[in-house]
C-alpha cells in the first residue's frame, strides 16, 4: 500500500487571510464581529461581516453552522485540535497529528466558502484570491503533505480560468465546486470554459457539499434542517445532471468528484438514470460510467463499502476525514477505522485510501 491521502480535510480561515485582499479592495474584506452569547445565537457568537451579511448565519432560515470565525466562543473553548491546525497559522502541528493518525497527506478544502458570500463579482474575486494565496503559502510549507483545493471566482468565467492557472502553478490540486452555483446547476454551458481551463491544466473539479444556492437555502431553517436540504443534497444533484447530459464527454480528460455527500445514494440515482435513459429511447450502462466518465465518490468510514464498490467500482471511491471540523461527518481516526472493516476485503480499503485518491487529485 502507498501513503495514505485524507481525501478531504478542512481549514478554518482566519484575519491572517484577509491581510492579503488588494488595496483597493481592502475596504471590502471580511471584518470579525461579535455579540453576546446570551443570544439566540448562543456560543456561535462570532461571525464574518461580509457584504452587509453575517457569515455564518447559524439560526434560522438559510443558516449554517461553520468552525470559523474560531472567535465564536463554541470554537474558542476546543481542545481537540490546536487553533494553528485548524487555521493552518502553524503547518507543522497539523503534520505531528497526521503523524499520529497514520496519514500521510491531507487535502485540504475551504469552510467559509460552504456558503455562498456575495454577488459582489469584485468582492468575489479578492476572496478567493486571498484564500488562494494563503493556501498556497501555507500548504507550502508542509512539504507534500499538506495539498490543497483552489476556489475560482465562479461568477466571473475570465476570473477563474486566470485563477487556474495561477493555482496550479502554486501547487492546488483540485478546483472547489459546491452542487449549485447560485442559479445554476453544473451541467450549464455557462461552466463550459471553467471546464476546459480545468481540464487544459490537469485539475479535477471537486464538488462538495455546501449551500452555493441562496434560493434553496433559503427554504430550510438549520436548527430544524440542519443543512441537508441546501448543503448535502446539491452535489448529488450535480452528479445526476452531469451524467445525464453526457458532460464528461465533452471534457475527455477531465476528472470529477463528489465530496462528503456520501455514497450511499449513488444504487438510486443510477437506478433513475436508467430508468429515464430508457424512456427516450436510448440505453444506459453503469458497468463502466465511473471509469469512463472519470468519476469519483467520496465514501464515509461507516458505509456497506463492499456493495457500493459494485456500483462505482473499487478504482473510484476516495475518503475524507473531514479533518478540522466538529459535525458527523467528521473521522479523525480514519486510518483506524477503516483497518478494522472486516467486511472489507484489504485491497480496496488500499485503494480507497491511497490509490483512487493520488489518481483523482493527480499526486
Amino acid at each position: 500500500m502507498g501513503p495514505v491521502i485524507d481525501a478531504d480535510t478542512h481549514v478554518s480561515e482566519s484575519e491572517h487571510m484577509w491581510s492579503l485582499f488588494e488595496k483597493e479592495m481592502h475596504p471590502k474584506r471580511p471584518v470579525l464581529v461579535s455579540v453576546p452569547d446570551d443570544t439566540v445565537y448562543g456560543g456561535r457568537n462570532a461571525f464574518w461581516l461580509i457584504d452587509g451579511n453575517i457569515v455564518p448565519k447559524p439560526a434560522g432560515k438559510a443558516g449554517n453552522i461553520l468552525i470559523t470565525p474560531a472567535a465564536q466562543k463554541s470554537q474558542a473553548s476546543r481542545t481537540d485540535i490546536p487553533l494553528e491546525s485548524r487555521e493552518l497559522t502553524g503547518p507543522e502541528v497539523r503534520i505531528r497529528d497526521m503523524d499520529r493518525l497514520g496519514v500521510h497527506t491531507q487535502v485540504v478544502f475551504p469552510t467559509l466558502f460552504l456558503v455562498y458570500l456575495t454577488d459582489d463579482v469584485a468582492l468575489e474575486v479578492a476572496l478567493c484570491r486571498a484564500y488562494n494565496r494563503w493556501m498556497s503559502e501555507a500548504c507550502a510549507r508542509g512539504g507534500d503533505r499538506l495539498r490543497w483545493v483552489a476556489i475560482p471566482p465562479l461568477r466571473s468565467v475570465e476570473e477563474s480560468v486566470k485563477e487556474i492557472r495561477w493555482a496550479k502553478e502554486h501547487g492546488a490540486v483540485g478546483l472547489f465546486f459546491r452542487g449549485i452555483e447560485k442559479d445554476l446547476n453544473l451541467d450549464d454551458p455557462y461552466f463550459f470554459p471553467v471546464y476546459q481551463a480545468a481540464m487544459d491544466h490537469d485539475i479535477p473539479i471537486c464538488i462538495h457539499t455546501g449551500a452555493g444556492s441562496p434560493i434553496l437555502s433559503s427554504l430550510f431553517n438549520v436548527e430544524r434542517h440542519s443543512a441537508y436540504g441546501h448543503g448535502r443534497v446539491p452535489p448529488i444533484i450535480a452528479f445526476r445532471n452531469l451524467v445525464a447530459n453526457k458532460i464528461p464527454e465533452m471534457f475527455s480528460t477531465l476528472r470529477f468528484g463528489f465530496i462528503e455527500a456520501s455514497a450511499g445514494w449513488v444504487p438510486y440515482v443510477l437506478h433513475a438514470l436508467k430508468r429515464q435513459s430508457l424512456l427516450r429511447g436510448r440505453e444506459f450502462s453503469t458497468a463502466d460510467l465511473f471509469r469512463d466518465y472519470r468519476l469519483y465518490v467520496a465514501c464515509e468510514a461507516d458505509e456497506d463499502i463492499g456493495y457500493l464498490a459494485r456500483y462505482i467500482g473499487e478504482d473510484n471511491m476516495i475518503i475524507g476525514s473531514d479533518y478540522a471540523h466538529r459535525d458527523p461527518s467528521e473521522e479523525r481516526e480514519l486510518v483506524k477505522s477503516m483497518r478494522s472493516r472486516e467486511d472489507v476485503p484489504e485491497r480496496i480499503t488500499d485503494r480507497i485510501l491511497s490509490d483512487n485518491p493520488k489518481s483523482f487529485y493527480g499526486l
